[in-house]
């Protein structure tokens, strides 16, 4: 490769191009080597080594570089003239267009602050819906239905894309059954289920229930119910103790106007909108068949069973398994005991794996009140639990106060002695 720059004898030229380089104006279509030779002067360079032409090549980009300077000014004409200087040196040593050119000036003309690099936000895995419904405890039932209803559907949209007669079903369905029997999980699993076949087109779930549908003003509750289905559109509005939008009796109540703003949505957008109501089963059975307008649309039920004492069991082991806690002897023991003693004590109201949830969070903070008591605790304790941890030690002392009170006996002993 041979690069050569040809420079002009001609004195009087010279001193024209030293004004003219004095005065921060030039010439973009003048050669190369006429450019090159205003900051170097008169200058014969060949060369057929590689190693020379890459020298040549970063010579010409300090050039251009100390050249952009001088059209920091701002002047239209002075920066059209730069960037044509800089293409036609990307022509010159075979640069990609836009190397040199356009962003470099743009740099070189308003330098970009220095700014902290942004950390991405690390996202959890997705995991299938499917495999994480076959992972939840007990709902053997539940499981079963929600698989006949995801291949069903699956189906008709497989018939649909084939051109072929579906069965309108509709997909609106109703939960029922106690508190903490897994309603809410289950609603969100099936909202990705529709998802991953293309019924829902976004596939999230918007929980709700009569508090942020209604309002208390006439006409405002079309409006914030409105607002909760524009929310939910393209996957699951999940309306929870949905009987408590039919109270009767009461004056001035809008639960009606929220249902029928609701039905609506489910007739206008039916092909991206799913509900799914649901409550204890006795209520949500009158409430569906109150209205026609709700018993036409909701016609399938799936009603989730309480949790059998040792689901419970196993459900308090999935916690300690997830955040890392270990139970010593007698613990699950206590544990099973402790919520058959629950369950008895809130007949229909018991939460099942709420319930489970609730005692697990008393006897990791009772853990961390003994542990912490500790001078010097190790990751094996940390992790430790204990049957006292079922119990809250009400006359527990806390670290510091324990030091002033050996301080202030130790001075009282020291008074007598």
């Amino acid at each position: 490769m041979e690069l050569t720059f040809d420079v002009p004898e001609d004195g009087s030229k010279k001193k024209e191009k030293k004004a003219a380089k004095e005065e921060g104006t030039f010439d973009a279509t003048r050669p190369l080597g006429d450019l090159y030779s205003d900051l170097y002067g008169r200058a014969d360079r060949t060369s057929s080594s590689i190693e020379d032409s890459q020298r040549a090549l970063k010579e010409a980009q300090e050039a251009l570089a100390a050249m952009t300077k001088t059209f920091r000014t701002g002047e239209a004409e002075n920066e059209k003239k730069a960037a044509d200087i800089y293409a036609q040196v990307e022509r010159d040593f075979g640069v990609a267009p836009g190397t040199l050119s356009g962003k470099k000036l743009a740099e070189a003309k308003n330098p970009a602050p220095e700014t902290a690099p942004v950390q991405e936000e690390k996202k959890e895995p997705e995991t299938d819906p499917m495999d994480e419904l076959n992972g939840l405890i007990g709902l053997g039932s539940i499981k079963h239905d929600v698989k006949e209803l995801y291949d069903f559907t699956r189906i008709q949209k497989l018939r649909e894309e084939a051109g072929l007669a579906t069965v309108p079903v509709s997909k609106h369905l109703v939960f029922t059954g106690n508190p903490g029997t897994g309603k809410t999980t289950v609603a969100r699993i099936l909202a990705r289920l529709y998802k991953k076949i293309g019924v829902l087109s976004t596939g999230q779930l918007v929980e709700c229930d009569r508090s942020g549908l209604v309002a208390g003003y006439v006409g405002q509750t079309a409006v914030k119910t409105r607002k909760k289905i524009e929310e939910a559109m393209g996957g699951v509005l999940f309306i929870d103790e949905a009987y408590a939008l039919a109270k009767t009796g009461q004056e001035n109540d809008f639960g009606q106007e929220a249902i029928d703003t609701i039905l609506k949505a489910m007739e206008d957008h039916r092909d991206d909108f799913v509900v799914i109501a649901a409550g204890y089963t006795e209520p949500m059975e009158r409430f569906i068949d109150s209205n026609p307008g709700l018993r036409s649309r909701f016609n399938k039920y799936i009603e989730f069973p309480d949790y059998t004492d040792e689901e419970l069991l196993a459900i308090f082991d999935q916690n300690c398994k997830k955040y890392q806690y270990v139970c010593e002897a007698g613990v699950r023991e206590a544990v099973e005991k402790e919520l058959s003693k629950r369950r008895a004590a809130a007949g229909r109201n018991f939460a099942n794996a709420r319930e489970v949830r609730n005692l697990f969070e008393e006897i990791v903070t009772n853990q961390a009140g003994r542990v912490a008591a500790m001078e010097h605790p190790d990751k094996k304790a940390m992790q430790q639990i204990l049957p006292g941890d079922l119990t809250d030690r009400p006359d527990a002392v806390l670290p510091e106060e324990g030091k002033k009170e050996e301080k202030e006996k130790g001075k009282d002993e020291a008074e007598t002695s």
